[in-house]
């Protein structure tokens, strides 16, 4: 998503912006989402949520609409957040379709802008920073590997804070795809006794709204796994639905002594570590470099702030920066 709006405003301000899409088609994980732009309601419930990370910057949601983004959603019916939810698909014809000359299946040497996704992508760089002895599954597209990082500090900068964070979901422990990604989360730890394969309960503390600290605890027990027991008295409909999702792909759910539990593993969305960047999106110590989206680490490094409005605001303030 950064990269396609960072190329749609630089062509608005009169430049002549390209894409190199590493992927077989536009629109990155952001194609693959829920599709909420949001942030927290106000600054105060961000560094709650956020304790260490950086101020976040308002959105620009209105500017996707006059693009032709369909928004599904006005609202995000959490009081905590406000934000709109859009149509994936529509949202990235808008962007490639304004972004202009966008380049599928091509990379460059010389990037200027770098938004290639995060590393979630890389067993090597997701072994190295966030979970060396497991696997994690990837709930994100194939190709943002670390290129953008890579070359970020191959040019002379250097790395954020919360390089063993990330954002993901825990995922029923079986195969699964794409189509899969939104629908098969269990989301609800919150109701939930959650234990590793051991049977100990590992939680540091109250499970966060967003369940990001969930998926970064289990994905650092054994086997990046855990079990979640509910009693089923107490399951509601979309509980119910979540788990037998959890059923028919494959996951191991038991019933014991009158508690329903579901095997779970941690899965990865995307990397919250990566570039230090200014609050112009230049990458530091590295001149004539931007980063944007998953490629500028530290954003909301404690907890968790949207990846895509991340990507929105960031994208069009790489963009300003670098036709001015």
């Amino acid at each position: 998503m950064a990269g396609l709006v960072a190329a749609a405003r630089a062509r608005e301000l009169g430049g002549s912006p390209v894409v190199y899409e590493k992927g077989a088609r536009p629109g990155g994980s952001m194609l693959l989402s829920s599709c909420v732009i949001w942030r927290y309601s106000d600054f105060d419930e961000f560094r709650r949520q956020c304790p260490t990370g950086d101020e976040p910057l308002d959105g620009a949601l209105d500017w996707l609409e006059l693009l032709g983004a369909v928004v599904t959603q006005p609202e995000t019916e959490n009081p905590l957040t406000t934000g709109r939810r859009f149509d994936p698909a529509a949202l990235t014809e808008a962007l490639v379709r304004a972004a202009g000359d966008v380049r599928v299946g091509e990379t460059t040497p010389e990037p200027q802008i770098l938004a290639t996704g995060g590393f979630q992508a890389s067993e090597e760089l997701v072994a190295e920073h966030i979970a060396p002895a497991a696997r994690l599954p990837l709930r994100a597209n194939p190709w943002s590997a670390g290129d953008g990082l890579k070359h970020g500090l191959a040019r002379g900068g250097s790395l954020s804070a919360g390089m063993d964070e990330f954002y993901g979901r825990n995922m029923p422990d079986a195969p699964f795809g794409e189509a899969d990604f939104v629908p098969a989360a269990q989301l609800y730890a919150a109701s939930a006794k959650v234990v590793n394969q051991r049977g100990e309960e590992f939680l540091g503390g109250p499970v966060d709204w967003s369940e990001t600290r969930v998926a970064q605890e289990t994905a650092r027990q054994p086997g990046a796994a855990a079990w979640y027991e509910l009693a089923t008295e107490a399951l509601d409909d979309d509980v119910a639905d979540r788990i037998d999702y959890a059923r028919r792909l494959g996951a191991p759910v038991e019933q014991r002594d009158g508690r329903v539990a579901v095997r779970v593993r941690a899965s990865i969305t995307h990397t919250i570590g990566g570039l230090q960047i200014d609050d112009r999106a230049r990458v530091a110590g590295a001149d004539g470099l931007w980063a944007a989206g998953a490629d500028a680490g530290g954003i909301s490094t404690g907890g968790y702030a949207s990846g895509l409005a991340s990507a929105l605001v960031l994208g069009l303030t790489a963009a300003e920066d670098a036709v001015s």
